[in-house]
């Protein structure tokens, strides 16, 4: 997960507002930037975070 940033807040941060205003989904996003999905998820989960499809943003 290169160019993205690292501190899970700032990536939690980062990624929904990607989601927001770039990406219908979270798999678009992921392909787009080269992200590993199960890194990001697991990354985020680690500090509390779950990725709702339904809303397309982790929350």
């Amino acid at each position: 997960m290169q160019n993205i940033p690292q501190d899970p807040m700032m990536l939690f941060s980062f990624v929904n507002m990607k989601l927001r205003d770039d990406y219908a989904t979270l798999d678009e996003l992921c392909k787009s930037l080269d992200i590993d999905r199960v890194a990001l998820e697991e990354k985020l989960k680690a500090v509390g975070f779950e990725y709702s499809a339904e809303n397309n943003k982790f929350w």
